[in-house]
C-alpha cells in the first residue's frame, strides 16, 4: 500500500482516520515513555547530551523498525493476531478506536507521575480489554499469543536482571587493569554504542507493535477479519519512528530522570553493562517473535547491573513505584480499555 492510497482511504472511512490518529497517538506516548529508556544510561552517565542522544534515539528507532521488519516481522505478527473483535468490521474498527484512546489515557498518566511503564502490555491489555466488551466474553482473547506475552514478562525480568549483573561483573573484571582516563574513554564512547543499541531494539520491538495496530485498522475498513498476514511499507515505518523521536523530545526527561538517575547511581561501565544486557535480551526476543517492554528489560537490567556491587545501591523507593506500576497495567489498561470500548460502541457502533 502507498501512502497515497492509504490517504485516500482515510479520507474515505473516518473510523480508519480515527483509528490511526489515535494509533499515532499511542506511538508519540511511546515516544515520551519508553523510547526515554533506551538512552536513559548513556545520558545519566554524561557520556552523551539530550539532544544528541534524541537525535540518536531517532535514527536508530527507525533503523531497529526497518531492518528488523525486514528480517522477522514475528513480533508485529504477535500483535496483530492477539485478539479478535468479531465479524462486524464496522463495529470492531469502532472497538480498536476505544483500545487506542485507553492506552493513550493510561500512557499519559503515567508520564504525567514519571513512572516508566510499559505501553507494549498496555497495548496487549487496552486491545484485549476491548476485545472482550466486543464479544462479551474471553472469545476474543488468542491464548496462544497471549503466552508469548507470558513469556516475555519471564524474559524481561528474570533475564534483563540476570544479564545485567553477569554483565557488570564482566566488564568490571576485563577493565580493571586498564588506566582510569584510558579506560573511561573507551567506556564513554561503548556508552554512547549501547545506547544507540537500545534504540535500535527498541525500534525492532515496540515499532512492529504499533504498525501492526495501524494495519490491523486498514484491514478492518478493508472488511477484512481473517488477514494473518501483511507487508509492512516503509513510509510507515518513518511515520513511526518520527512520531517516537517527536515524543522523545517532548516529555523524555522525566523517565531518564526517574530509571537513569534516580533508580541506580551509574558509572559509565555500569551503564554500558545495563545497555548491552537489555539490548542482548530484546534481540533475543525480538528475532523469537515474543512482545516484551523495552521498560521492563532496561530497568531490570539496570538493577541487575546495580546488584552487582551491593543491594544497597538499588533505591527500593524506586523500585516499589516501577513494580507498582507493572502490576496495575494489565488489569488497570483492561479495564479502561473494555470500558471505553462499551462507551464507543454504544455511541458509534
Amino acid at each position: 500500500m502507498s501512502l497515497f492510497d492509504f490517504l485516500q482511504q482515510i479520507v474515505r472511512t473516518p473510523m480508519l482516520f480515527v483509528s490511526t490518529i489515535l494509533a499515532l497517538g499511542v506511538i508519540l506516548v511511546n515516544g515520551w515513555t519508553d523510547a526515554p529508556n533506551a538512552i536513559a544510561t548513556c545520558v545519566s552517565t554524561r557520556a552523551i547530551t539530550v539532544r544528541r542522544a534524541i537525535i540518536m534515539a531517532a535514527v536508530f528507532n527507525f533503523l531497529g523498525v526497518f531492518v528488523m521488519t525486514s528480517i522477522n516481522a514475528s513480533v508485529a505478527m504477535t500483535i496483530y493476531n492477539i485478539v479478535d473483535f468479531g465479524g462486524d468490521t464496522q463495529k470492531a474498527l469502532v472497538a480498536l478506536c476505544a483500545a487506542m484512546a485507553a492506552i493513550v489515557m493510561w500512557a499519559t498518566l503515567a508520564w504525567y507521575f514519571g513512572i516508566p511503564t510499559s505501553e507494549s502490555h498496555a497495548l496487549i491489555a487496552g486491545l484485549s480489554g476491548a476485545a472482550i466488551a466486543i464479544q462479551n466474553d474471553y472469545s476474543g482473547i488468542n491464548g496462544t499469543e497471549w503466552i508469548k506475552v507470558l513469556w516475555g514478562l519471564v524474559l524481561s525480568t528474570v533475564l534483563g536482571f540476570v544479564m545485567g549483573f553477569i554483565c557488570a561483573k564482566l566488564t568490571a573484571f576485563i577493565f580493571s587493569g586498564y588506566d582510569r582516563i584510558a579506560g573511561e574513554r573507551i567506556l564513554s564512547n561503548a556508552q554512547v554504542a549501547g545506547g544507540a543499541a537500545m534504540a535500535f531494539m527498541h525500534g525492532a520491538q515496540d515499532g512492529q507493535k504499533f504498525m501492526a495496530v495501524i494495519l490491523l485498522g486498514v484491514a478492518l475498513a478493508n472488511g477484512q477479519t481473517d488477514a494473518t498476514t501483511f507487508v509492512v511499507p516503509v513510509w510507515l515505518m518513518v511515520v513511526c519512528s518520527v512520531f517516537m523521536a517527536l515524543g522523545t523530545s517532548i516529555g523524555g526527561y522525566r523517565i531518564i530522570k526517574s530509571v537513569g538517575m534516580d533508580m541506580v547511581k551509574l558509572r559509565l561501565y555500569q551503564g554500558f553493562s545495563a545497555d548491552l544486557a537489555a539490548s542482548m535480551c530484546l534481540l533475543l526476543s525480538s528475532l523469537t517473535g515474543i512482545p516484551v517492554s523495552t521498560t521492563h528489560t532496561k530497568t531490570t537490567a539496570i538493577m541487575g547491573v546495580g546488584a552487582s556491587r551491593s543491594l544497597r545501591n538499588i533505591n527500593w523507593n524506586i523500585v516499589k513505584d516501577l513494580i507498582f506500576a507493572w502490576i496495575c497495567t494489565f488489569p488497570g489498561c483492561g479495564l479502561l480499555g473494555f470500558l471505553m470500548a462499551k462507551l464507543f460502541l454504544a455511541l458509534f457502533a
